[in-house]
């Protein structure tokens, strides 16, 4: 019988599964590369707001402690973005007829919220606590960055799974003493994890129970 396929075919197979394989492998590496990617996770992009808000203006130049604007975050699940009236206690008397405010000065006036952009907006299904992370002694600039740099806010960190699990894996090389959890250039005085380990125990944080399902997914 003759040979219905010549030689070359044999090659041409190997080579075309071999290459099947190295180009799913390339495949996947560029979708892990993408879903990681700025474009996808809004990481270091300023977003645009009705009124260009400066944290590093108002946190490093002022002194203003967070829990000045954000008066919720000790207590309850969200943080908090300030009334209108939280900004006109300076701006009716600090740079008061400033064009660039002429928002906050309508919002008051008529009593209609900004609307703001969010920033840092983590999907419905999950469920995110930011009293218990304050009382756990997990700092604001471990999860938002160094605000206290940022001339318009952007997101620091992905705030993906892979990311939260870093801490909830291994929580003593975040977390420091409560009083400090506002402060924006703490820095441990001796070893983090000698120091982490001992707060664990202080603020009774079980790393057993961080990882399971059921503590963000409800």
């Amino acid at each position: 019988m003759p040979q219905i396929f010549h030689p070359s075919t044999n090659t041409f197979s190997k080579v075309s599964i071999f290459g099947a394989v190295f180009f799913l492998a390339a495949l996947l590496w560029a979708v892990a590369a993408i879903s990681r990617s700025s474009y996808v996770t809004q990481t270091q992009v300023a977003r645009e707001q009705p009124v260009p808000f400066s944290h590093k203006h108002h946190v490093n130049g002022l002194g203003i402690d967070c829990r000045y604007c954000h008066t919720s975050v000790e207590d309850v699940a969200f943080a908090g973005i300030p009334a209108t009236k939280t900004c006109m206690t300076c701006h009716s008397q600090i740079w008061a007829d400033s064009p660039m405010l002429a928002p906050v000065r309508e919002s008051f006036k008529t009593d209609k919220s900004l609307e703001w952009t969010r920033v840092h907006d983590l999907p419905d299904f999950v469920y995110f606590n930011h009293s218990i992370h304050v009382k756990k002694g997990i700092g604001c600039v471990s999860c938002h960055g160094q605000v206290d740099q940022m001339p318009l806010m952007w997101k620091a960190h992905s705030l993906d799974m892979e990311w939260c699990l870093e801490c909830h894996r291994q929580p003593e090389r975040f977390v420091r003493p409560r009083e400090t959890v506002f402060r924006m250039d703490w820095q441990p005085a001796g070893e983090q994890l000698e120091l982490g380990a001992s707060l664990l125990k202080q603020y009774h944080i079980n790393k057993s129970i961080l990882t399971n399902c059921s503590t963000c997914y409800r």
